[in-house]
């Protein structure tokens, strides 16, 4: 009702009575503009000097003011194996904490659905061919698995490197997995985080190059350019407390665990 009465001496209001407020507003903004010129983002106009308004837009990290693409320096990190030193026990309390319980082999993965999810192709990452292992992860970590990836892409647009993506060369490790590694090699652990589907590894030494099939070829970037992109990548994801991450010389990638 109140609204209602209001609309219309609104709308009975006269045009002079108007003209007035509307000029009377104007004349207070003019004398605030003279009076506090920060209100309006100018500073001392005498001295050439400029006050940014509070509420101005701040420069963008990615592009500079004329518009072009801002090219970040590649710092890689001091040392792979001090930066990425999670050992087998600290990642085992993890992957028991946040896995399944082992799986008995692909069969068995395949039942297990509810508590797996299938990774497979995928605009981030490519999975190599696994021997010894099945495409299958927690949600955790296949979202950890996707995020890095995407990261990874983020980290070489801004720093003016073709886009590549990652390549995983190991996933969940079922028993028969493990018992036929066992077989082949008597140093294999018995007991490895990759029976929880919390565990993966990326190759640091190849990459897929993306680029149009039937286009002019990309420029070649040296894989360690690359490596040391992703390990800024990798280090901030720890960092963050998403992961925990053993550098791997023997088997050439990054042992990661999510948490």
């Amino acid at each position: 009702m109140f609204f209602c009465n209001f609309a219309r001496k609104f709308a009975n209001m006269k045009k002079k009575t108007y003209i007035k407020g509307f000029f009377a507003v104007v004349t207070v903004l003019a004398v605030t503009r003279l009076i506090w010129p920060e209100v309006a983002g100018q500073g001392n106009v005498e001295k050439g000097e400029a006050i940014p308004c509070p509420h101005q837009a701040k420069a963008s990290i990615f592009f500079h003011s004329d518009g072009s693409l801002v090219k970040n320096r590649i710092y890689s990190v001091p040392t792979f194996k001090n930066t990425f030193p999670d050992m087998n026990d600290v990642q085992m309390e993890a992957a028991v904490k946040n896995g399944v319980s082992p799986v008995k082999n692909r069969q068995d993965a395949e039942k297990r659905m509810k508590e797996l999810v299938y990774i497979g192709a995928n605009p981030y990452f490519h999975v190599d061919r696994l021997n010894n292992s099945v495409p299958y992860l927690v949600p955790n970590a296949s979202i950890l698995l996707q995020d890095i990836g995407s990261a990874f892409f983020d980290s070489l647009q801004i720093k003016d490197i073709p886009l590549h993506k990652i390549i995983v060369t190991s996933v969940l490790r079922t028993k028969e997995d493990i018992d036929k590694l066992r077989s082949r090699n008597f140093n294999a652990t018995e007991n490895s985080c990759h029976l929880y589907g919390t565990t993966f590894d990326l190759c640091y030494n190849r990459y897929i190059t993306v680029e149009d099939p039937e286009g002019p070829r990309r420029r070649a970037v040296r894989n360690d350019t690359l490596k040391w992109v992703l390990s800024e990548v990798l280090r901030d994801f720890r960092q963050q407390n998403r992961c925990y991450i053993k550098y791997e010389v023997k088997q050439g990638c990054f042992h990661i665990t999510v948490r």
